[in-house]
């Protein structure tokens, strides 16, 4: 399962329908005075859109990947111009800007700071000039990262935005070409936080998570471990994966309600957890090891992802992730 031209088009149009899209917006914002009450788009120049910053930013992502794997569909005419348009140092400027204000240190921490990092990475991979304009705003979030990850003493295993493991794989991407002190870091922390973890029986999936806490971690670890060391970690990690045990993580999860903004999180559960098994399957040398169970997963949410705004405005990135894995 793969991104074919016309799922690719239509993710693209689902996307570009509301990048720019004011309204609904939810703000990550601490109010510092009457100065600060301003319209979504006066407060954040490029990530105004998408219901919220943090999906703007990995909805670009999508497209611009997008764009890239299918650089001849007509929607890439509209990606291009998009970006042309949005990533340019002054709109850069303008997001860098929101950073310096009081109470902004923890803003979209570490959620949407690895999928800055992320998107500025896949800027890189084309020859626009947009990687160049996005990157000091990548470097601040990567200076944020080290600033903040020697303070964290105990990473944060939830299956939402806070999740840890989850945005220092995205992070670690970005730094092993970019900041290899940052990589340094990401990597001593993955071993010194998830080395010892054996035998998982963790309680999930909660009821309004996208992300796996177990398999995220595990996504992270395959990164930082070659090959031998991964195999060792992940049989004591999982030692009754072979049996598709726990069954929770093998077992797709059920939305009943795609319209409640929380618990459509679980249609990007489904997807991230396919996106995690495709990953750790090829970190182990067996790409089809998990594969049925991936598929298991993505067929359970990716007819849906469009049905309402409160799954649109970001599960095609997920789906993307699953299915470019």
């Amino acid at each position: 399962m793969k991104i074919g031209r016309s799922q690719a088009r239509e993710f693209a149009r689902m996307t570009l329908s509301h990048l720019t899209r004011r309204w609904p917006y939810k703000l990550d914002l601490v109010m510092s005075g009457p100065e600060d009450v301003l319209p979504p788009a006066e407060i954040h120049p490029i990530f105004h859109g998408s219901f919220d910053w943090h999906s703007c930013v990995h909805g670009y992502w999508q497209v611009l990947k997008i764009a890239r794997l299918y650089p001849d569909i007509p929607e890439a005419t509209d990606i291009r111009v998009l970006a042309d348009a949005m990533f340019v140092p002054d709109k850069v400027a303008g997001e860098i800007a929101r950073l310096d204000r009081p109470y902004a240190s923890g803003f979209e921490r570490p959620y949407g700071w690895g999928w800055m990092l992320a998107l500025q990475a896949e800027a890189d991979r084309h020859s626009a000039g947009w990687g160049d304009a996005l990157s000091p705003l990548a470097r601040r979030f990567a200076a944020n990262f080290t600033d903040y990850l020697p303070k964290l003493t105990y990473t944060i295993t939830v299956g939402t935005h806070f999740n840890t493991a989850f945005a220092l794989a995205l992070a670690l991407e970005w730094a092993e070409t970019r900041d290899s002190d940052l990589a340094t870091l990401i990597r001593q922390l993955a071993l010194d936080w998830f080395a010892d973890r054996r035998d998982y029986r963790g309680w999930e999936p909660g009821g309004d998570e996208f992300l796996s806490p177990a398999l995220t971690a595990a996504l992270l670890m395959s990164r930082v471990m070659d090959r031998a060391e991964f195999e060792q970690w992940f049989a004591a990690f999982l030692p009754d994966a072979s049996r598709h045990e726990p069954a929770v993580l093998f077992e797709p999860v059920h939305v009943s309600d795609r319209t409640d903004g929380k618990i459509a999180h679980l249609d990007g559960l489904n997807l991230s957890r396919a996106w995690c098994w495709r990953q750790i399957g090829l970190a182990l040398g067996e790409p089809d090891r998990f594969e049925l169970v991936a598929q298991a997963h993505i067929a359970a949410s990716l007819p849906h992802i469009g049905e309402d705004y409160m799954g649109s405005h970001w599960l095609a990135s997920f789906a993307l992730l699953a299915l470019e894995s």
